[in-house]
């Protein structure tokens, strides 16, 4: 029994002697090969030098970006008609109606999120109410972009809400607004507690909430309001500008309103009006047709620049993809054989995946931490404006990159050991990692959806680094900067394909072996 167990020991330490020495070979076969080595270091100058080379071309739009109480990126843009509320008092207003226009995408410039020229619009526009278009009575201390403010409002498609400092909201009646189904909408004010409420006839009134704005002034702005966020066509991955018109009447106010006449200003920031015209009209002492196009809400995605941060990070990691499949394809064999170690061909591919996954990890990391912190530098000093960044994200950015391509090497490495020819693999490889997040630009949203949770660019969610929002719709698109699945949850979708392949190839190389055998 102990020279059994004895012997099965020795075994077990010739095992693993035979695969250490494996893994130290194919690390001295990598070394000794300058092609193999010349192409993983380009892997890491694409990895650093396109993102530099992107962020270095890219320049600011020079449009102030707001800040709201908390600090945090807002939009802040909505046509106000309004009057000097001074202390207590109660503006109250029914909604009869509420539509949106959008210009069409083939007439929007820039990144798809405003318009260089406003002139040529007009019967330009399209039908189409966004989902956060938004009217109704505001109060707020002043007309400055990023103040405190509350607001009772109906939408587009989530009902009356009542809403505060960007980031707060309390839903109330739902549905939609029309002439056979208005909405009243009350807002009252006591010292710095504002309190909101709806109701479907004038009578029955609900209290959706009741919150407190800290150091109200005793004189502040109070009036009706319309805004209307990018609008994004049925499987678009595209937003363009839009316009929401809303019709009020049954206008009344309580308190001290020292005027008696209403002003109506543009309260505009990054997001343009649309066109000089869409304002407002007063048709009676209580009745108004207000126009407005913009948002009141924390600001998200890839709204303000097409070069967010990420995007030059991606930029370089397609190219060093190719570099790093071409790498791959050759480093994986075209057939193994039992060599004078022993070494059984699985175990000579499991040391191939093992050594070239530790370098593309290691080579990843190294240079998406470099890119990561000079792209954000440069795009910075080019007056890019930035979201903040968490240390967590940072690390998740940098490390989880890393695992990608350590992950997509690997996958290559099995593709070449079951393909055997370095072309084929490398197409392979290509069509996997490359494609399908190349061609998600032309494809409805819905379909790139699920493209881009079935394949292994799934992977490119680990760069998922920008802030959401609930009281934000439809802006959560890949061009935005948005992917339908969480980073780790995507790297694990990339780590499932290299893993089966990984065990296909493994099979397949003891299936071809036994076949040989007499």
């Amino acid at each position: 029994m102990s020279d059994h167990t004895g012997m099965s020991n020795k075994l077990k330490s010739i095992d693993r002697d035979t695969f250490a020495q494996l893994l130290r070979a194919e690390f001295i076969r990598f070394r000794t090969v300058r092609s193999w080595m010349i192409s993983l270091g380009a892997v890491v100058i694409s990895l650093v030098l396109l993102p530099f080379a992107v962020a270095l071309a890219s320049h600011g739009s020079n449009l102030a970006i707001s800040t709201g109480p908390d600090g945090e990126m807002v939009s802040d843009t909505y046509t106000f008609v309004h009057q000097p509320l001074v202390g207590d008092g109660t503006l109250t207003t029914r909604v009869t109606s509420l539509s949106g226009m959008y210009t069409p995408l083939s007439n929007s410039s820039g990144n798809g999120f405003g318009v260089s020229s406003t002139s040529q619009l007009g019967s330009q526009l399209r039908s189409g109410l966004a989902p956060w278009a938004k009217a109704g009575i505001i109060l707020e201390p002043d007309t400055k972009q990023g103040t405190d403010y509350a607001a009772v409002m109906v939408t587009g498609s989530q009902g009356v809400q009542m809403q505060d400092n960007y980031t707060h909201d309390s839903p109330g009646l739902t549905g939609s607004v029309g002439p056979s189904s208005p909405r009243w909408l009350r807002i009252t004010r006591a010292g710095d507690m504002i309190a909101g409420y709806d109701s479907t006839d004038g009578v029955h009134w609900s209290k959706m909430s009741t919150i407190r704005l800290a150091g109200l002034p005793h004189s502040v702005q109070i009036g009706l309001f319309v805004t209307s966020p990018v609008y994004f066509p049925a499987g678009s991955n595209n937003g363009t500008p839009s316009v929401a018109t809303a019709n009020f009447d049954r206008t009344s106010t309580q308190g001290d309103l020292p005027y008696s006449f209403w002003t109506g200003d543009t309260v505009a920031g990054f997001y343009p009006s649309l066109s000089s015209g869409l304002t407002w009209r007063q048709h009676s002492a209580d009745a108004f047709t207000i126009s407005g196009s913009g948002d009141i809400a924390p600001l998200v995605g890839n709204i303000v620049t097409t070069n967010w941060s990420g995007a030059c990070i991606v930029d370089g990691i397609i190219v060093g993809l190719l570099f790093l499949i071409v790498f791959a394809a050759s480093f994986a064999p075209s057939e193994y054989r039992r060599g004078a170690s022993g070494a059984l061909p699985q175990r000579a591919l499991a040391a191939k995946a093992i050594v070239i996954g530790s370098l593309a990890f290691a080579a990843g990391t190294i240079a998406i931490a470099l890119a990561e912190g000079i792209t954000r530098h440069v795009l910075a000093a080019n007056g890019i404006n930035l979201f903040p960044q968490s240390g967590l994200v940072t690390a998740q950015v940098i490390f989880g990159t890393g695992l990608f391509l350590g992950l997509a090497a690997v996958l290559v490495v099995a593709l070449g050991s079951m393909l055997r020819r370095r072309v084929v693999t490398s197409v392979a490889g290509i069509v996997l990692l490359i494609v399908p997040g190349v061609i998600v630009t032309t494809l409805p949203a819905d379909p790139t959806s699920w493209l881009m949770r079935f394949t292994p660019t799934a992977a490119f969610a680990i760069q998922a680094n920008l802030p959401r929002s609930s009281l934000v719709a439809d802006a959560y698109t890949i061009m935005n900067g948005y992917f339908p699945m969480s980073p780790w949850g995507g790297l694990a979708v990339l780590a499932i394909y290299a893993v089966a392949a990984l065990g296909a190839a493994m099979w397949l190389l003891r299936y071809r072996r036994v076949s040989m055998l007499p």
